[in-house]
């Protein structure tokens, strides 16, 4: 992803097209229309538990939308017959790992490094639960849009461990120290009003407004030059990883390699002749 070039994958292969290879998976499925590629995780019997099929087949997808010259933005979301984005970890597998096989599946990159390591932005559109697990993936995404039936949280404290999958560092992020404090400790479920009121979502939508909402934030992001939203994205995380003064030369110098893009110029002569650009990324 962030590492490697369009045309390989993490493994140092070229991948299909997002749509070949979600073919070949049974979990994960990606619709692509008008440079959004729409990612639904489909294991409805669990409600989108990530169990290790789902967790590989989502990677897989991931990188092959990495590669895609068709993508600039991604919508992650749970498969309606799951009514769930994602229920949470697999907890059979949880139950059946000791110390030693648990430290081995937490190898990164994990699919929420895979998520938040992204070049394209992520919408995470948050159709149903997501728990543990599945709140931890949405806490990977750059915006994540609720609907109003959503509920969130990390529940973990209640089968005697903890969140492993990010939620501990990037949702006091989020939401501060306390609130994180707040759902981690007590495995208390919030609704999706109460997310966007502490920050953890960042919209809540009714379900006559859901898909329009998102599908009209992915629009808005997908006309904008592939160059300018990748590195407009780094400089954005890195606020919250870096001191002001480091983040501001970071942000400086990601600024400044946009001058060397076509695309700096495309959009600046677009501007002046009162025109739509031809993004190129180049």
């Amino acid at each position: 992803m962030s590492d490697e070039s369009d045309e390989t994958s993490r493994t140092g292969e070229a991948p299909g097209s997002p749509e070949q290879v979600a073919a070949e998976c049974e979990t994960v499925e990606v619709a692509v229309e008008e440079r959004v590629a729409t990612v639904t995780l489909n294991r409805p019997d669990a409600r989108n538990a990530l169990n290790a099929q789902l967790r590989s087949e989502l990677k897989d997808v991931l990188d092959a939308v990495e590669a895609s010259p068709d993508v600039r933005v991604v919508v992650l979301t749970g498969a309606d017959e799951a009514k769930a984005f994602v229920a949470g970890a697999d907890v059979n597998e949880l139950r059946e790992r000791d110390a030693l096989e648990q430290r081995e599946a937490s190898k990164r990159p994990r699919v929420y490094e895979y998520v938040d390591d992204l070049e394209k932005p992520v919408i995470g559109a948050l159709n149903g639960h997501a728990l543990g697990g599945g709140c931890e993936l949405a806490q990977a995404c750059d915006v994540r849009i609720a609907h109003e039936r959503a509920k969130l949280g990390q529940p973990e404290i209640n089968l005697g461990i903890m969140p492993g999958g990010g939620g501990t560092q990037r949702l006091p992020r989020l939401v501060g120290e306390g609130q994180a404090m707040r759902l981690v400790l007590s495995g208390e479920i919030i609704d999706a009003e109460e997310a966007r009121d502490i920050g953890l979502v960042d919209e809540v939508c009714s379900d006559e407004e859901f898909d329009d909402r998102v599908y009209e934030l992915a629009g808005r992001m997908a006309e904008k030059s592939p160059a300018a939203l990748e590195l407009a994205k780094k400089a954005v995380k890195a606020s919250s990883r870096m001191e002001l003064e480091a983040g501001i030369e970071y942000e400086a110098e990601l600024f400044a390699l946009l001058f060397a893009s076509e695309d700096k110029n495309e959009g600046i002569d677009a501007f002046f002749e009162d025109r739509e650009p031809e993004w190129q990324r180049r």
